[in-house]
């Protein structure tokens, strides 16, 4: 066990031969070089004594020192190591997306906002599309939404929109007869496989504010280059 004394941890190991304990000294090095601390170290044989203090600290004992010393006793009992704290998996989430062409066809951004099913704000992120329409910029930030999506493992996702026609051509309730809109949309529907289930829900433009903001100031930061 480690002991403090006159300002400074110690502790001695005892390997079974020089090799074993030259293996453990090339590990203990790694990770004091990783925490940037520079420990004192004694080898003789089969055996490695440690003295750790923070000199920066005036060469007291300090909080740095007491994990490296819980890092280091991690080499011998790997089962002490802290152990990561659970993933909570996101099974449903809903999706903000909104886009914007200053001129249409003109400089276009594309806004999405992912929110937990509480409604609170987990990703938001604003792409600058270049020169492109508002239906493609619409449909875009769907995509980029649904891709981010996936990324966190959603399953389910729930889609607000305040684009009409991209909300009835993705139910099937609208024909896409735009061709330029052919690819994009073909895409989201492969897209919609990864998922469980997917609803398309219209919104009136003040309750997608939030999307709306990230292409705007996506535009304005673009504007201002």
């Amino acid at each position: 066990m480690w002991q403090e004394k006159d300002n400074q941890l110690y502790r001695k190991f005892t390997f079974k031969d020089f090799d074993e304990a030259l293996v453990f000294l090339n590990q203990v090095g790694d990770l004091a070089s990783k925490a940037n601390h520079h420990p004192t170290i004694k080898n003789t044989w089969n055996t490695v004594e440690l003295w750790l203090t923070t000199h920066a600290a005036g060469d007291t004992v300090t909080n740095k020192d007491q994990d490296l010393a819980k890092a280091i006793d991690a080499i011998l009992d790997p089962s002490s190591q802290p152990k990561p704290a659970p993933t909570t998996q996101i099974k449903e989430i809903k999706l903000y997306a909104d886009g914007g062409s200053r001129g249409n066809p003109g400089p276009s951004a594309s806004g999405f906002v992912l929110l937990d099913m509480d409604g609170t704000v987990i990703k938001k992120s604003g792409v600058y599309l270049g020169i492109t329409t508002n239906n493609q910029a619409e449909y875009q930030a769907l995509k980029f939404g649904l891709e981010e999506a996936h990324k966190m493992g959603a399953r389910e996702v729930n889609v607000f929109l305040d684009s009409l026609l991209v909300i009835n051509q993705m139910k099937g309730i609208f024909k896409v007869r735009n061709r330029d809109l052919w690819p994009i949309h073909e895409a989201i529907k492969e897209q919609a496989k990864q998922f469980k289930k997917i609803t398309y829900t219209h919104v009136p433009r003040e309750f997608n504010k939030l999307a709306d903001a990230e292409v705007n100031e996506t535009l304005d930061a673009e504007q201002k280059r």
